[in-house]
Formats: C-alpha cells, sequence, structure tokens
C-alpha cells in the first residue's frame, strides 16, 4: 500500500486511490510527537464541546417544532464540530481508530496503535472538561430562564438510560457515520469540500441520537455538574428539582455510558469503516507508483532550441544503468548503513518486477527520527518511510531539457495561471528573476521505459555533461607562495 497520493491527471479520486489516502492518514498519525498528539487532542475536545453547545442552543425552546425537525437542526449546528477537526487541525478518538489500517498494513505494531488511541482519548477528556469549566463559570445553563440548562439535563440523563447492548449499538451506529464523514474527505484537497462533506453524516448521526463518546465526554459531566451546582433560584425557574436527575453522576455515566459507547465507536470506525475498506482495497505485495502519481518532466510536445553540440544528446547517454537501488523490505537500518557506505543521500526504491515503488532518503529517516522522539520503532522497512511521490524522465528526455529543469522554476519566473492570467508582476528582467529564484529539485531521477526502471540521472551527471562548454579542463598546480592555475 502507497504511503502517499496524489489526485489523478483528471483531479479526481477514485475509491482505491481514497483507501490509499486513508491509509497515509492512518500512518501520519503514528508519526506525530507525543506532545502533538496530547494538544491536537485537546483542541478536538474542545471542538466537539462546542458543537454540544451549539446544539443545545439550537434545539432548546422548540417544543412546537416537529421532533425530526428539531433535531435536524440541532444536527447541522453539531456538524461544526467535525469541520472545526477536519479544516482547523485536531486529534479526535472517534477518527484516530482508523490507525488500524496502518496495523493491517503491518506499518505499525497493535501496541503502538493503542498507545495512539490513548492519547488521543485522555486529550479528548481534557479539552471537554475545560470547555465544560468555562461553561459551567459562565452560566450558561441560565439562558432563556433556565431552559438552556434543563434542555442540558434531559439529553445528559437520557444518554445513561440505554442498556449496556443498546449504548454498544447505537456507538457502532454513530462511528459508522463519522468515520465514513473523514472518509469522504479523502476525495478532495478543497477544504471547503472537506467541511461540506462531513454535514450531512454527521447530522444524520446526531439527528437519530446515536453515541458519541467524546461528544458525550462533554455532554454528560455538564449534565453532572448543573445537577451538583445550580443554584435554587434555577430549580425554581423551570419547575424541576435537583432529586430527578438524581441518577447524573460520574459512576453511572463511566459504566452505562462511557465504556459501552467507546467500544461501539471502536467496532463502528476500526472495524466497519477502516477494516472493512482495506479489505476490499487491500493488496497482496507492493505495487508501483501509480502513472497519476510519476510525474515525466517533459511531453512530446515540449520544443527547444538547443546548441549543436548537445543537440542529439539524451538520457539513454550518459544515465547510470547501474545505480545502486532498494528493494521495499528492505530494514531501514541496513538500507541506511548502504546509503552511508556508498556515501549516497537516498535511492530509488524498485519492486520485484524491476517497477519503481518510491524513493527513500537519508531525509525520511531524519523525519522519522523527530517524529519517533529518536526512539524509532523496531522493524521498520524501507516502505515505511519511502516517498511514492515520483519525479521521473525518460531514457529520450534530452540533456538541455534536463538542465533548464534543475536551473528554472517556470511557475516562478512566468506566475501565471492554467488561464494565462498573471498572478504577481515584477519589474525585473526574466535573467534577474531567473538568478533570483530559490529552488529545490529532486537530486536524483529515475529513468522509466515502458513502466520500468532502467537507471538514473543525477544533477551532478547533468552538469559534467555541460561541463566541456567551459572549454578544456583545468588543472590547478599549489605552489609554496600561492595557487597557479596552469593548462
Amino acid at each position: 500500500m502507497s504511503a502517499n497520493l496524489s489526485p489523478n491527471t483528471s483531479g479526481q479520486f477514485n475509491p482505491s486511490e481514497m483507501m490509499d489516502q486513508a491509509a497515509y492518514y492512518a500512518l501520519a498519525k503514528s508519526k506525530k510527537p507525543t506532545s502533538m498528539v496530547i494538544g491536537l487532542a485537546i483542541m478536538a475536545g474542545v471542538f466537539i464541546g462546542i458543537a454540544f453547545i451549539f446544539y443545545i442552543t439550537v434545539t432548546t425552546g422548540n417544543a412546537q417544532t416537529g421532533w425530526g425537525i428539531s433535531r435536524f437542526a440541532g444536527g447541522l449546528a453539531f456538524s461544526l464540530g467535525l469541520i472545526l477537526v477536519v479544516i482547523g487541525g485536531g486529534e479526535l478518538f472517534t477518527s484516530s481508530v482508523l490507525s488500524a489500517i496502518a496495523v493491517a498494513n503491518k506499518q505499525i505494531s497493535f501496541g503502538k496503535m493503542l498507545g495512539i488511541w490513548g492519547k488521543v482519548y485522555i486529550g479528548n477528556f481534557i479539552g471537554a472538561t475545560l470547555l465544560l469549566a468555562l461553561v459551567v463559570s459562565a452560566g450558561m445553563y441560565q439562558n432563556d430562564g433556565g431552559q438552556w440548562g434543563l434542555n442540558a439535563l434531559n439529553i445528559a440523563q437520557h444518554k445513561l438510560h440505554h442498556q449496556p447492548l443498546e449504548a454498544f449499538a447505537l456507538g457502532i451506529l454513530c462511528n459508522l457515520l463519522v468515520c465514513l464523514a473523514v472518509w469522504l474527505t479523502f476525495c478532495s484537497t478543497n477544504m471547503l469540500t472537506k467541511a461540506i462533506m462531513v454535514i450531512l453524516p454527521v447530522a444524520m448521526f446526531v439527528s437519530s441520537g446515536f453515541e458519541h463518546c467524546v461528544a458525550n465526554m462533554f455532554m454528560v459531566p455538564l449534565g453532572i455538574a448543573i445537577q451538583q451546582l445550580a443554584p435554587p433560584e434555577f430549580w425554581l425557574a423551570v419547575g424541576a428539582s435537583p432529586e430527578q436527575y438524581a441518577d447524573l453522576n460520574i459512576i453511572n455515566f463511566i459504566t452505562a455510558n462511557l465504556i459501552p459507547v467507546t467500544l461501539g465507536n471502536i467496532v463502528g470506525g476500526a472495524g466497519l469503516v477502516g477494516l472493512g475498506y482495506w479489505a476490499i482495497f487491500s493488496r497482496p505485495q507492493l505495487n508501483a507508483v501509480p502513472a497519476s502519481q510519476i510525474t515525466p518532466l517533459f511531453t512530446d510536445s515540449d520544443t527547444k532550441e538547443i546548441t549543436e553540440m548537445n543537440a542529439n544528446k539524451t538520457v539513454n547517454q550518459f544515465m547510470d544503468i547501474n545505480a545502486y537501488v532498494l528493494h521495499p523490505e528492505m530494514p531501514v537500518e541496513i538500507a541506511l548503513d548502504n546509503l552511508l557506505d556508498r556515501h549516497l543521500s537516498g535511492a530509488i526504491v524498485i519492486n520485484s518486477h524491476n517497477e519503481v515503488v518510491g524513493f527513500f532518503s537519508e531525509h525520511d529517516v531524519l523525519v522519522e527520527l523527530w517524529c519517533e522522539d529518536y526512539l524509532p520503532e523496531k522493524g521498520r522497512t524501507v516502505a515505511d518511510l519511502m516517498k511514492t511521490d515520483i519525479t521521473s524522465i525518460s531514457s529520450k528526455d534530452t540533456l538541455l531539457q534536463l538542465a533548464e529543469f534543475y536551473a528554472i522554476d517556470k511557475p516562478k519566473l512566468y506566475p501565471t495561471t492554467d488561464m494565462g492570467i498573471a498572478t504577481s508582476y515584477s519589474t525585473l528582467s526574466i535573467n534577474d528573476r531567473a538568478r533570483d529564484m530559490r529552488i529545490a529539485k529532486p537530486r536524483i531521477l529515475p529513468v522509466i521505459d515502458d513502466n520500468k526502471f532502467v537507471g538514473v540521472v543525477t544533477r551532478e551527471d547533468v552538469v559534467t555533461q555541460l561541463r566541456a562548454i567551459y572549454g578544456e579542463r583545468m588543472q590547478a598546480v599549489k605552489t609554496e607562495e600561492t595557487d597557479a592555475i596552469v593548462a
């Protein structure tokens, strides 16, 4: 399973490509440092709590509105929570269970997955508790003459009256929809599209009364806090008493709701969605990088005015057909040792069919070490770390096409949209703009003919081929007093 994904040439994703994106999403969760995971989880706990505040506000005082319409309006309001998580950034337990895909792909261990879940769960609870403290301190339960708080009490109490099997099943149904909402976001890179994608699945689970463990971390403790802390004036205003809500306590919350709902959320998200799609789209071996992810540098329509000296020089005349390559199943430590021994910064990764599947570099190792707090997981392979966004060339491409690729970033030199509309202006000449550019291009390029790996070309190879333009090679001779350059 590839570890990254780029849209195909049509700008759309097909279901199998969405599976690849989900695999990358799952693996990425394991690469974040603990402090980042917990911080993002706290933010997600706050976001979901904010969504429930919105839900309570929208559904309060709707006695004259139809039951379904009122709950649908509340569901639309609650979708704000997942939108904030997806767009703003957050680690939500109910979507983090999709990391089961990384376990199925043998990219992380089962223990590592449970560690991720535990960190996110604790962070979500902390975030929900912090928001709860603010809401109670602000006295929000007294809004609308106390009807806001009464609505919150009734919602919280209702959540404790499910039988364990009911709570478990409602948890499955809830996270089936939450993870499907997240799954839908894999089909687009546009933020507005992602936001719209999550609205209806979330609105359905909320309006239907399905159970979400992180939402309940805020909602039920809110009811408990109101039952314990609300002043007598509140109870007089709403015509109720604390005794009517005596079952709102921590023990009932944990045993009657949180535990069965959490287990149901795991089954619904990790089992039905994550592992369900994985079972459908999983592949028995690492495939070649799809054509949509290998970007050729040049097309047949590219025409250049080139010097007579290099008019006929093509890649197949100077590429390295014996370049060192790696294989995806190779352990990271062995691959790194081989690169260091050969003084290489990276190497192409090919499978048993001589197809390019990725590129593994020193940079990938450094990123992995940083993400793992310099305590890397045992058993990692090249396939776990390698990049799969590949830029390739053909053996028929010319030397000067390669030289221009390394020298010039055309989108920066000629900043226009696809319609030819200029996106920025400069008083500098073309040559000055070219000299001011700071570009990063892959130093090593795989040569691919008929989808098969045939060699590599490096930036050094290109410069070596162009060296003759400067004339004959000069030899530096060092004397005792000075350095003399002689032919």
